[in-house]
């Protein structure tokens, strides 16, 4: 590749607008979320991904914003146009 093709490749790809969906965006959003949860747990004084037998109204609350997270991560991460 030559300096012009080059330099007109990296024109065209800075101009071109930002992924707003598909598997990237996705994969970024559920990542957020398992953050979210991780604060959350410790917030409510646990470790996140421990196994324990009755779990308190403060995790179940962690648990349905996880779950809540994940599917609006799914629903705009993965069906929202790639442009």
């Amino acid at each position: 590749m030559n300096l012009k093709s080059t330099a007109a490749l990296l024109v065209v790809a800075a101009s071109a607008p930002a992924a707003l969906g598909g598997p990237l965006a996705y994969a970024m959003c559920q990542t957020d979320c398992n953050r979210l949860a991780v604060e959350c747990y410790a917030a409510a004084g646990f470790t996140f991904g421990v196994t324990i037998v009755a779990a308190p109204p403060a995790i179940m609350a962690c648990n349905v914003g996880l779950g809540t997270c994940m599917a609006t991560c799914a629903t705009v991460g993965l069906f929202a146009p790639t442009p």
